[in-house]
């Protein structure tokens, strides 16, 4: 895989994973509001010159703020989640929260100097689609899509897309083999999600 393949797979990523509750309808207005929230806070935490630590505990936190955790949570799973407990799912969902923080926040300095700007938004049938341009110093613009619903009676983003790549497909195949090697034990791999 080329590094410029690499990045992109790792910006949708980054924040994908999900599928769950019913979707309320959510406005396009509202959409476009919680992703130009999202990028202006990555971008403070990118700018803000804080060490590594502080860093992937702030995206830990916007990552909970902005994403239906429980839901990426739950369909990166598959069918695993309907054999899990509550009490595994909310451990799952936690564990999870983590993992993807500290996988992909390490990586978030590489947009520094770059751009992700919302270029417009149309709805879904499920949710809205948020198109966004991502322009990285050192390569061409991409476009990365990111899909919002209100499933927790806010709007939060529930997938992202990257060049036509389902970064929630592709989440859940690497979440399904982790899984796939401890035996299917969930508890196992809550336990031992690489967390670095």
């Amino acid at each position: 895989m080329t590094e410029t393949m690499d990045r992109r797979l790792f910006i949708g990523s980054a924040a994908a994973g999900l599928i769950a509750a019913p979707a309320l309808a959510v406005s396009q207005s509202a959409a476009r509001s919680l992703v130009e929230n999202l990028v202006t806070e990555v971008n403070a935490v990118i700018a803000s010159g804080v060490g590594e630590a502080q860093m992937l505990r702030q995206f830990e936190a916007i990552f909970q703020r902005y994403a239906d955790v429980s839901t990426i949570a739950g369909y990166v799973l598959g069918v695993e989640r309907r054999r899990a407990t509550a009490a595994q799912l909310n451990a799952w969902a936690t564990a999870y929260s983590t993992y993807v923080a500290r996988k992909y926040g390490r990586r978030f300095r590489e947009f520094i100097g770059g751009q992700i700007q919302v270029v417009t938004t149309r709805d879904l049938p499920r949710g809205v689609e948020v198109e966004t341009t991502v322009d990285l110093r050192g390569e061409a613009p991409f476009r990365v899509d990111f899909h919002v619903e209100d499933s927790r009676g806010r709007p939060l983003f529930f997938n992202i897309v990257i060049e036509g790549i389902n970064m929630l497909l592709s989440e859940r195949t690497e979440i399904l083999a982790q899984l796939d090697a401890r035996g299917g034990d969930l508890d196992r791999l809550i336990r031992e999600l690489p967390q670095g």
